[in-house]
């Protein structure tokens, strides 16, 4: 079985990656851009160098061809599509950059798969793809279920991010419907851990910490919006549940909800990791403008009954927990030397 993962150097696609060579005996073969860091994929490069069941494949969502060449070479069972423009506060300074990587780019992935199945009709993959709670946006408060975002609730996207993912899961089910391809779409809620981006709000709450603890920045934490309401889930379980996704009876067209269980508003999760710090008593919380989104998605909360109906999947990681290996793991990159932009 061979698997194909686009994004595979982001933090969810590495860990993934990490979970599928450890938990099953499939090839995997990851799809990134020739200048895309190699941080996240560091302890696999060895691996990959000796072709024991890991290949790198050169490949841009904003060049078809590229695609078309991967996708007939490798012929994946199991095609995972995380690979996006993923910062929506980034989106509204380049709106059009996110809506063509992420609208246009799935569209050229899941092109390049019916292409080849036309070629080989017995050619029938799996395919995941990744669109996100932010197509739900800003719900208002009366209107937001007692029991959380389920997936008929309208879409009411709260930045270009969001109107891409908006695009992105709709093209999963119009492809799974108008040519009978078996994609399987999923609104995954905040999910964080090792590796998580410093643009988002706990990865860069963790990372300024680090940074304080080593004395090399004031110790003051620059802060956005720490009212919005967030649950969270720890990226091991979010990889765990995709893997759950396509191997459990697969459903052409279908589309889940997928988050933790534990729901806070981000300045309950900003006091969790200073109280983690070896310096607490001395940080500062300071608001700064440009942290702050024109719009935010600010209730958070999500219904995942029918995606744990199908499946039985149960996240297993305490939000204690990934809270403090996120931590670590910025601890362990300030410690290591390299240098970090204060953003």
């Amino acid at each position: 079985m061979k698997a194909l993962i686009t994004g595979v150097t982001g933090m969810v696609g590495s860990h993934l990656c990490d979970f599928l060579l450890e938990n099953t005996g499939w090839d995997v073969y990851g799809v990134c851009r020739w200048r895309s860091p190699l941080d996240n994929v560091s302890h696999l490069l060895g691996r990959a160098n000796r072709r024991d069941r890991l290949f790198f494949e050169y490949a841009d969502l904003n060049d078809e061809i590229s695609l078309v060449r991967v996708i007939s070479e490798v012929r994946p069972d199991y095609i995972f599509h995380l690979a996006a423009q993923s910062y929506p506060l980034t989106s509204f300074t380049a709106p059009i950059d996110t809506l063509n990587t992420n609208i246009l780019g799935t569209c050229r992935l899941l092109e390049a798969v019916r292409l080849e199945m036309g070629h080989d009709m017995a050619y029938r993959p799996v395919i995941h793809v990744c669109a996100s709670s932010e197509v739900f946006g800003k719900i208002p408060p009366e209107k937001k279920p007692e029991t959380g975002i389920h997936e008929e609730c309208p879409f009411h996207p709260a930045s270009p991010y969001a109107v891409s993912k908006v695009g992105t899961d709709l093209l999963g089910r119009y492809y799974a419907e108008a040519y009978g391809m078996t994609v399987v779409t999923t609104r995954m809620f905040t999910h964080t851990g090792p590796r998580r981006g410093d643009v988002f709000h706990e990865s860069t709450f963790a990372k300024q910490i680090a940074m304080i603890e080593k004395g090399l920045v004031p110790p003051v934490v620059k802060v956005g919006n720490l009212h919005s309401l967030r649950t969270y889930a720890d990226v091991r379980d979010a990889v765990r549940a995709y893997y759950m996704l396509v191997t459990v009876n697969p459903a052409a067209g279908e589309y889940y909800n997928i988050g933790g269980t534990y729901t806070c508003e981000v300045g309950d999760t900003l006091n969790t990791l200073i109280g983690m710090s070896t310096v607490k008593e001395s940080i500062r919380v300071e608001v700064e403008e440009a942290r702050l989104r024109p719009v935010d998605a600010d209730l958070q909360v999500p219904d995942c009954r029918k995606f744990k109906k199908h499946t039985g999947w149960e996240p297993e990681i305490s939000f204690r927990q990934t809270m403090e290996d996120l931590l670590n793991y910025w601890r362990e990159q300030v410690g290591s030397g390299k240098q970090f932009l204060t953003r």
